[in-house]
This record gives C-alpha cells, sequence and structure tokens, in this order.
C-alpha cells in the first residue's frame, strides 16, 4: 500500500511538471498567430485591397468567435473529459490557421477566423481549468506564471516573424507558422494531459447559449458598424437595443434555471466579481494597443513590417521578464493596491504614446513599449489569479467559463473601441494621409488611456486582504463568506 501511495505521489509531481509545459504549447501557439497577425494588418489590408482599419473584423472576429462558444467549454471538458476537448479544440485551430492561409478575400478570411475562434475557445479556458484541478491554491500563481513565460516566447516572436514573413515572404506563411506546432501539442496532449471530467454532466442549456450568443454577436457587429457609418443611426440604435435586449432575456432565464449555461450568482462573490468585471472594463481601453500600434508604426510613420515589429518586441519581452515577480509584489503590496495603481499606469502610458511622431528617438519608443509590456503583464497576472481567490473547487470550471468568455468579450471589444476611436478622429481614413493619420491615432491613443484610468474605479471596492489566500500576502486568509 505504501509503495502504491509512493507512485501515485510520483505520478502526480511528474504531472504537475509536465503540465505547464503541456498548456503552454496551446498558449504559445494562439499567441504567435495573435502578434504575427497584428504586425502584418497593413500589408494584409493592402493585398486583399481593404482599408486598413477595416482589418478589425479579422482580429475581432476570432475574439468575438471565442466569446460565444467559450461557455460551452466547461460543459464539454465536464462531460467528455479535458485531455479529449483539449486535443479537438488543438486540431480545430490548427484547421483554421491552414484555412486562412489559403483564404482569397477578406470575408472568406474572417470566416476561417471563426473556425480558429472555436477552436482558441476551448484551448485557453480548458487549459486553465486543468492548471486549476491540477495545483493547489497556495501553488496556483506559481504554476500560472510559469505557463506565461514559454506562451509569451509566442508575443516575443511574433512581431519579429510576422514583420519579416510579410517583408521578405508572403502574407500567407502568417497562418502557416502554427501548423508545425499544433500537430507537437496534439501528441503531447495525448500522451501527458490530465483526463479530468464530472461524474455527472449536466444537460446544455441550449436557450441560454443561443440568446447570450446572439446578445454578443449583435453587440460586436453594433460596435463594428457603428464607426464605419454603413448603417443609419436609427438602425444601429434599434440593434442595440435588441442586442441588449436579449443579454437582458439572458440573464432572466440564468436567474431561473439550476444549471444555466453561465452561472452568474457567481458574482456575488466580491474578488470574482471584481477580477471579472475589472479584466473587461481594462481591456476595452488597452486591448486595442495591438491593433493601433502597428498602424501609427507602418501606416503613419512609414516604418517597415520589420522595423515596426522591432518597436513591439519590448512589449512581451517584458512581461516575460516580470513573470517570475509578480507573486512576489502581489505578496508585498496586495491585490487592491496592485490593480488599481498599475491600471492608471497602465492608461497613463497608453496615452504617453500619442508623444509618438516622426522625431521620436527610437530608445523612447522601445521604453514606452517596455513599460507598457510590464504594467500589462502584471495587470492580467493578477486579474487571472485573483478570479479563483474565492471559488470552491465545484465552481472552478463555471468560474473558468465567465472568466474566459469576459476577457474574449473585452479583447474583441477592445479592438472595436479602438476601431471606433480612430474612426472618430480620421473621419476619411480610405483616403488620409500619413500626418492626418499620426494626428488621429494620437487622440485616440488619448482616448483609450482616460478611459483605461477610469476604469482603475473598479478595483476600489476591493478590500486590503482579499486574495491573500493566492498571493501569501501577511494576514489570514479571507473566507468565503467574507468575500461576498
Amino acid at each position: 500500500m505504501a509503495s502504491d501511495a509512493t507512485a501515485a505521489t510520483a505520478a502526480g509531481e511528474a504531472i504537475k511538471r509536465l503540465l505547464p509545459w503541456l498548456v503552454a504549447v496551446a498558449f504559445f501557439m494562439e499567441s504567435l498567430d495573435t502578434t504575427i497577425l497584428n504586425t502584418g494588418v497593413p500589408v494584409i489590408a493592402e493585398a486583399l485591397q481593404v482599408p486598413p482599419l477595416s482589418m478589425k473584423a479579422v482580429l475581432s472576429s476570432y475574439t468575438l468567435s471565442v466569446a460565444v462558444f467559450v461557455p460551452i467549454s466547461g460543459w464539454l471538458a465536464d462531460r467528455f473529459g479535458t485531455r479529449r476537448v483539449f486535443s479537438a479544440s488543438i486540431a480545430l485551430f490548427t484547421l483554421g490557421s491552414l484555412l486562412c492561409g489559403l483564404s482569397s478575400n477578406i470575408h472568406v478570411l474572417v470566416a476561417c477566423r471563426i473556425l480558429q475562434g472555436l477552436g482558441g475557445a476551448m484551448m485557453v479556458p480548458v487549459g486553465r481549468l486543468t492548471m486549476v484541478r491540477t495545483f493547489p491554491k497556495d501553488e496556483l500563481v506559481a504554476a500560472m506564471s510559469f505557463v506565461a513565460i514559454p506562451a509569451l516566447i509566442g508575443p516575443m516572436l511574433g512581431p519579429v516573424v510576422g514583420g519579416f514573413i510579410v517583408h521578405y515572404l508572403h502574407w500567407r506563411a502568417i497562418f502557416f507558422v502554427n501548423l508545425p506546432v499544433g500537430l507537437v501539442g496534439l501528441v503531447l496532449v495525448f500522451q501527458h494531459l490530465p483526463d479530468y471530467r464530472a461524474e455527472r454532466s449536466d444537460p446544455l442549456d441550449w436557450v441560454g447559449l443561443i440568446l447570450f450568443s446572439s446578445g454578443v454577436a449583435l453587440l460586436s457587429y453594433v460596435l463594428e458598424v457603428f464607426g464605419e457609418h454603413s448603417l443609419a443611426r436609427g438602425e444601429i440604435l434599434m440593434l442595440l437595443a435588441i442586442s441588449l435586449a436579449l443579454l437582458a432575456a439572458y440573464g432572466g432565464h440564468a436567474a431561473n434555471l439550476a444549471r444555466p449555461l453561465l452561472r452568474l450568482i457567481l458574482f456575488r462573490i466580491r474578488t470574482f466579481r471584481v477580477a471579472v468585471g475589472g479584466s473587461f472594463v481594462t481591456r476595452l481601453g488597452a486591448g486595442g494597443m495591438p491593433f493601433l500600434l502597428p498602424l501609427l508604426y507602418q501606416v503613419g510613420l512609414g516604418y517597415s513590417p520589420v522595423q515596426s515589429a522591432m518597436l513591439i518586441v519590448p512589449q512581451p519581452l517584458a512581461a516575460m521578464i516580470l513573470k517570475t515577480s509578480v507573486r512576489v509584489i502581489l505578496r508585498r503590496f496586495g491585490y487592491r493596491r496592485v490593480l488599481t495603481l498599475n491600471t492608471i499606469c497602465m492608461g497613463a502610458l497608453i496615452m504617453a504614446f500619442s508623444g509618438i511622431g516622426p522625431d521620436t528617438p527610437v530608445a523612447l519608443n522601445l521604453l514606452l513599449a517596455f513599460l507598457f509590456g510590464f504594467c500589462s503583464s502584471l495587470q492580467y497576472s493578477s486579474m487571472n489569479t485573483l478570479v479563483y481567490a474565492d471559488i470552491v473547487d465545484a465552481d472552478a470550471s463555471m468560474a473558468s467559463t465567465i472568466a474566459s468568455t469576459m476577457q474574449q468579450m473585452s479583447m474583441s471589444f477592445g479592438v472595436a473601441v479602438a476601431s471606433l476611436a480612430a474612426a472618430l478622429f480620421i473621419p476619411d481614413y480610405t483616403n488620409a494621409t500619413a500626418p492626418e493619420m499620426i494626428h488621429g491615432l494620437h487622440l485616440a491613443f488619448m482616448m483609450l488611456g482616460a478611459l483605461t484610468i477610469i476604469s482603475a474605479m473598479v478595483f476600489a471596492e476591493l478590500k486590503a486582504d482579499d486574495g491573500a489566500n493566492v498571493s501569501h500576502q501577511s494576514g489570514q486568509p479571507p473566507t468565503l463568506q467574507h468575500a461576498i
């Protein structure tokens, strides 16, 4: 019996060592795809003969697809097991990447990005859920930070690889980079990923899925077309009212159902509510930066894709450096102070990008990128771990689903808000000159920075010791009753 227990313990420790690397493979593939595409937006727009700002549909369609399908990821994992669902997600993402590379116009490309999003919808939350179920809470920050280190190699390589690809090869190769990574990921997952599943799986809430998905998709569409003036104001207001009505109908539906698609009752837990809500509003301002910066550097300032990429590289580099010290910072200062002050710093840095022009020293550009990457990494790592501070094990799957859904929604809306801000300050963006583009983007940075600073108010609801059981901050860990 003792030898069996020893063997089980050894197997558990082996899983803990391997799991972060397995999840990181998937995160690497997704992050690499996103950052490569951001750098290539101006070149792809020219190849497909569309205005650069119209490429927001290619970026937001992926994140919107993820947001729409994430709610069923937890249910699928509970019913079919984390290994099978995670494998299927990597396969779909890889297939979508192949089809994106073969696309002939922007409409086909958007459709294939939606297929990629279906894979990504299961890949990230199921990977995160597997981590939550494998590691105890007092090890979760370190485990999540470790996962993020190899995953951040993707954002660091992405701009450079993307810049070289579109400059020296063909933009289609951007998507083909995912193919070997996806195949390697499939092999590793089948061999080593733990297979967690629920003993009993509840029926899927189809009504809730239809109401929620329709409301989110329609709201994202309204944000996208608002800046393009392709619909009359009355039509936009009507669509906005319908989208909000669908989401309100879902809220009423979920309140009267024992096992809804998304259990909104979890928002009664303060740390969960603030972490998820704060992540959403913060990304509305900061989430559009990867879309706007390549436009500023390539369209406004005339830099090549490679030069633009090199100016963005310090962001993920700073994020990777910070990951090893997130736990120390949270333990020393606590979640409330870190999130409040860091959000303000993020907003100020976004506004600082409005000072970048033709005469700005390269060193200053690199410094701004490094500082923004540092603050962004601290922000997202803190919010992602605070989500689970007071969540019991039975609700871990639902918490992961809700957090991932809101995160992807905010990323999609963030790109839409950034594009809307740019279109607001560059009315004739199809014929805008370089100085007009620079001026309009500068004003957009000011608007997004102000929005990010205002979002810091969300974290005022936190108490000084909230999340202490995750960050190991001095003091008594809060109980679930204390967190409500």
